[in-house]
């Protein structure tokens, strides 16, 4: 675990013990008395009045020592590592002897500007003197693997490009109070983000996009915000759904609390305890939903975990209940405390904060990747200037991969903590997302059903997602580009509907919004198998083939007594009778896939039609794609 030693506590102790008697000449009364006054402005807090003090105790007396090493201090303390490591050097140059103690908050001070070498140089110098006590040689030993780590990654992470330059969100957003915990829904159009109210009371705002501009943030409407504090929520990505942490409550388990909000047509529903399958006698927190809201990821202090807090996520199952909840394991969790999960919109890359893992100093910000195994990669830093020494709190980044939005106290602040965005390097960003969303309806009655929505890898036949619409037939599902997706949707007593999204190697930058009407079984119906494919002019099927025709299978085999054809389409690109072959052989390999699979022959019929029957026309190639397909049809049920 690592050992912490707050920089504020290391320069007080420091400046305090070097006492106004150990100066070699005698110190200007005047100056004495402002340090003397500084000083106590610093045990109030009061930084700007301390500094201002201190300031003028160094022009009384242009040698005293000991006001340039408090004027360093305090700069450290309020992260003003330019002004901190300015007086620290003057000071050094007044007094190299005695001052030797200081070369730690001077190295911290260097490490806040980015100055790694020079830090660790400065804190080998420290740790050099022999005199030094067992808990100022632990402080300086952790800072020394601090500042080691971050040489050593700035040579492999060469960032010469990337610039660091966060943007406030402006006075729509921030406020005089502090706000923090910003999340956003897949489309960007609603930001949601706690915000402390007179410093006591903490609620959920929120704001939307209209226009390229967002609205003044506002209270959720509904029944979510209480007298009670609610923070560090994460909204679904379909914004339905808002869990969020409450505690010390009537319902609550532990002293902190996962709970969960359904937004309804009168706005947020009234918060609904998770339970003690998820929540536990400890501390529960920070809770995120992966996009298909089927994972639920959070933090806990919960017995048995490898440290402090750990991270864990539940499942939740086809009964509609979550799993126990599961620890992510020795290779995401230290003996340290690991928090503030946040899986990306790709449902693949996790960013968390801890400081259990060598970073650089206090909590840094992580991130691992889901492999094909569903196992967690390696968790690699954010490196600097995202991580610095400081404490490093909750992330957010949209869909579109690269926009990252966080909480700071910068200089332009409106007030606190207020929320910021800033554009992440290419080399920790996740996978670009965009989604597909869209109403799912009977086809005769043009009602919305509730039905399966499954999304699966075509080149590992993995699946990537799998959900359900909502009961009126809403749905949202992710989509990672880079890859080429099979999309099926399934209901019992209708056909399924299928169609795939090859964004390999395709560049899109918008959403797909799909409308899909299923058709109820009956006789003489037929729906296109989009995901059936062969080689050009060949009628071998090809392996991705296999998803489509296992649905196939599915369907035949839950209605025993259903006769179907499979009909092969051309385009008209060469003679009719090639055309003509070629379909029929494509038709009577699928037949033949079902047969081995168990489906009698006799509810089976192979046809090809050639390019007698296109949908489409044959001037262009989207249309001959079109009409290069293959059929099913309902012949008896």
């Amino acid at each position: 675990m690592k050992f912490f030693l707050p920089l504020f506590f290391l320069s007080n102790c420091l400046y305090f013990n070097y006492s106004v008697t150990a100066q070699p000449i005698k110190i200007h009364s005047k100056a004495e008395q402002l340090y003397n006054n500084g000083i106590s402005k610093t045990q109030e807090l009061d930084y700007k009045e301390a500094i201002k003090l201190f300031r003028q105790a160094t022009e009384k007396d242009t040698n005293f020592v000991a006001a340039f090493l408090s004027l360093a201090g305090v700069y450290g303390q309020i992260k003003d590592h330019n002004q901190a490591t300015h007086f620290y050097e003057t000071a050094f140059l007044k007094d190299s002897a005695t001052t030797k103690l200081y070369q730690l908050p001077y190295a911290i001070s260097l490490a806040g500007n980015g100055e790694f070498e020079k830090a660790l140089q400065a804190v080998n110098n420290y740790l050099a003197n022999p005199n030094l006590g067992i808990n100022s040689r632990k402080a300086g030993d952790y800072r020394k693997k601090c500042f080691e780590f971050a040489v050593e990654f700035h040579k492999k992470n060469v960032l010469a490009k990337y610039v660091f330059a966060p943007k406030n969100l402006g006075d729509s957003i921030n406020s005089t109070e502090s706000e923090y915990f910003p999340s956003l829904t897949i489309d960007g159009k609603e930001l949601v983000f706690t915000r402390r109210l007179n410093n006591t009371n903490e609620d959920f705002f929120s704001s939307h996009l209209i226009n390229h501009e967002r609205t003044k943030a506002a209270p959720l409407a509904g029944n979510v915000n209480t007298f009670l504090n609610e923070g560090a929520q994460n909204i679904s990505q379909d914004g339905q759904w808002l869990v969020f942490t409450g505690c010390d409550r009537r319902d609550g388990w532990g002293g902190c609390d996962i709970y969960i909000s359904f937004f309804t047509k009168d706005g947020w529903s009234e918060a609904i305890n998770f339970g003690d399958k998820i929540n536990s006698d400890q501390w529960d927190s920070q809770p995120c939903l992966s996009p298909d809201k089927k994972d639920l990821y959070f933090a806990s202090r919960r017995w048995g975990g490898y440290g402090g807090s750990d991270i864990y996520v539940s499942h939740l199952l086809q009964n509609g209940n979550w799993s126990s909840p599961e620890n992510l394991g020795v290779e995401i969790n230290s003996n340290g405390d690991e928090s503030s999960p946040f899986i990306h919109a790709d449902n693949q890359t996790l960013y968390f904060t801890s400081n259990g893992l060598l970073g650089y100093g206090e909590s840094d910000l992580f991130v691992t990747r889901k492999g094909p195994d569903s196992s967690w990669s390696v968790p690699e830093n954010l490196g600097f200037p995202i991580n610095t020494i400081h404490e490093e709190g909750t992330l957010f980044i949209a869909a579109d991969a690269k926009t990252a939005f966080y909480s700071s106290n910068k200089s332009d602040s409106r007030g606190g903590l207020d929320i910021y965005s800033f554009e992440l390097p290419k080399y920790i960003q996740p996978h670009k997302t965009l989604w597909v969303k869209g109403l799912v309806f009977d086809k005769k009655t043009n009602k919305g059903i509730q039905a399966s929505v499954e999304l699966i890898d075509l080149n590992t036949n993995g699946l990537i997602s799998k959900t359900q619409t909502d009961e009126t037939g809403n749905y949202l599902i992710t989509l990672p580009v880079g890859k080429n997706y099979l999309f099926n949707v399934n209901r019992k007593g209708y056909l399924f509907y299928s169609d795939n999204f090859l964004l390999k190697q395709n560049e899109i930058d918008t959403l797909f919004e799909k409308n899909i009407s299923l058709q109820p079984i009956e006789k003489e119906v037929s729906i296109i198998l989009k995901n059936i494919f062969f080689d050009f002019a060949k009628s071998d099927l090809k392996p991705e083939s296999e998803i489509e025709l296992e649905k196939l299978v599915q369907l035949l085999k839950e209605n025993p007594t259903l006769k179907i054809q499979i009909s092969g389409h051309t385009d008209n690109i060469g003679n009719h009778a090639e055309n003509l072959t070629l379909s029929e052989n494509r038709a009577t390999v699928v037949v033949n896939y079902l047969t081995q699979k168990g489906i009698a022959t006799d509810r089976l019929k192979a046809i090809g039609f050639g390019y007698s029957q296109p949908i489409s026309t044959n001037d262009s190639e989207n249309g001959r794609s079109q009409n290069r397909r293959t059929e099913m049809k309902i012949v008896s049920f």
